[in-house]
């Protein structure tokens, strides 16, 4: 177990915070039989090799002792494991939903990044933070965007290729006898469609005879992800899962030619009031458990180096604040633990040890939201009504899918020019300004009001603010 581990000059790596010299023993941590020493250590992957979405030169060599320790029965947490596995392969997978990764652009964009890779000078590696001295900054500041752009795309490729290796063990997990891992396996092999030819086969045959939905339906989208349609008779199928995964993976396959059956339901998902419930069929179906809520990531948006764009490639790649290392926290000298450890992993198994969805973080209705622009203008109509009936229902992360949806159809054009009277206002630019003066939670995150989706409207030339916008409608403002 572990074989190697010591082999590899960790010191010479960098991570997030500089030298990753800690990264053996995080890695050997994650077998320990004490949870909180594992729960630890899987945070300080999650801030160091994974940090904020973004992946480092140490990312790609940590992932083979990470599929190591996946690959042993005797570990634990496993599901754990796959969930880091895929943010170290793809970041934040609403960066990607509902296309799916776009890896031949990315292998494009990476040409040179080895050769970049390679010049780097090796991190500072001391004791002493006060003297720490930021190499590796001052080399990524002294390429030019191009090359800093190219620099990127490689670490993250490399990440992604080394996850890519093993995808014969997910294949192997859609047979456990856990279903959070087999859900967890599901989702992981989605994301690799240069192996279409082998897991499709090996998913379909999941989603026929699975009997979790949560599995089943995770599943499913993968094939859509991948490039095959799922069977437009799972549309009819019993459990809400299966059919709102029929749906997203239908779309994402026949765009504009889905049938109608594939529309009405993703429409159904986008407008439904209550997250927690998902549409029922005519017998008045519903699962045992509610859905989770989404899992609430610590950086979603691009302000916090998401999904920073490139525009000479017009492929965006999860760049690290500023594209440099950042600097620890004084006091403590290590990384603290982050809550997208337990956020993924807690999407692959609910507490009652039922599968769900992961994708997007088990926001199923936003990603239906999503969806809904594969199917082309001739819906959109509808698509707008349906994300306007969701808005009030929505707060938080949860909130950003559909009003990106709601504003990308009421803008199409971008942002509004500067002085804009409410009264030039389009049609549904009128409407979904109203429902968002009449919604104040739709602005907020645990009850405070939430930065990014501030910038997020105020990015299309609306006002920033819940009050901001009710004056300029000429709404009574909240007291």
């Amino acid at each position: 177990m572990l074989d190697g581990l010591d082999e590899v000059d960790w010191r010479r790596l960098g991570h997030a915070y500089g030298s990753a010299g800690d990264v053996p023993g995080q890695l050997r941590a994650l077998r320990s039989p004490d949870p909180e020493v594992r729960g630890e250590a899987l945070g300080e992957l999650y801030a160091n090799i994974l940090h904020q979405g973004s992946r480092f030169e140490a990312t790609a060599h940590a992932v083979p002792f990470l599929l190591d320790l996946l690959a042993d029965p005797a570990t634990p947490d496993r599901d754990a494991l796959l969930a880091l596995l895929a943010a170290l392969a793809v970041g934040y997978d609403e960066s990607w939903l509902p296309e799916g990764f776009p890896v031949a652009e990315f292998r494009r964009v990476a040409e040179g990044g080895r050769e970049l890779l390679a010049a780097k000078p090796p991190p500072w590696d001391g004791d002493d933070e006060s003297d720490k001295e930021y190499v590796e900054y001052a080399y990524v500041e002294s390429l030019s965007a191009e090359d800093q752009r190219r620099f990127w795309a490689h670490i993250e490729l490399a990440a992604y290729d080394a996850v890519r290796t093993g995808v014969p063990l997910f294949r192997a997990l859609l047979d456990d006898a856990d279903p959070g891992l087999r859900a967890g396996a599901a989702y992981l092999l989605g994301w690799f469609p240069e192996d279409a030819a082998g897991s499709l086969p090996a998913l379909l045959a999941v989603a026929a005879g699975e009997a979790e939905a949560g599995v089943a339906g995770t599943a499913l989208v993968s094939v859509g992800l991948l490039g095959a349609a799922p069977d437009v008779e799972l549309l009819a199928d019993p459990r809400p899962e299966v059919r709102w995964a029929a749906a997203v993976g239908r779309a994402r396959v026949l765009g504009a030619a889905a049938d109608e059956a594939t529309v009405e339901e993703l429409l159904s998902w986008t407008a439904m009031a209550d997250a927690g419930r998902e549409p029922a069929d005519d017998a008045g179906y519903a699962p045992e458990a509610p859905l989770p809520a989404p899992a609430e990531l610590s950086a979603p948006l691009p302000a916090a180096g998401l999904s920073a764009p490139l525009p000479a490639a017009g492929l965006p790649v999860s760049l690290p604040a500023a594209g440099l290392p950042v600097s620890l926290p004084a006091t403590t000298g290590q990384a603290a633990a982050v809550p997208e450890a337990a956020a993924v992993s807690a999407a692959l198994s609910a507490t009652t040890g039922a599968a769900v969805v992961p994708f997007h973080g088990g926001d199923l209705p936003g990603y239906a939201a999503l969806a809904l622009r594969q199917l082309g203008p001739g819906h959109a109509d509808r698509a707008f009504d349906a994300l306007l009936d969701r808005l009030p229902a929505v707060t938080g992360v949860e909130a950003l899918p559909v009003t990106t949806e709601a504003l990308a159809l009421a803008f199409p054009d971008g942002q509004l020019p500067d002085g804009t009277p409410p009264e030039a206002l389009t049609s549904r630019q009128r409407r979904l300004a109203e429902v968002l003066a009449r919604s104040p939670e739709t602005w907020q995150l645990d009850g405070h009001p939430f930065g990014n989706f501030a910038m997020l409207v105020g990015d299309h030339g609306l006002p920033r603010t819940h009050n901001a916008l009710r004056t300029y409608l000429n709404t009574p403002t909240d007291t």
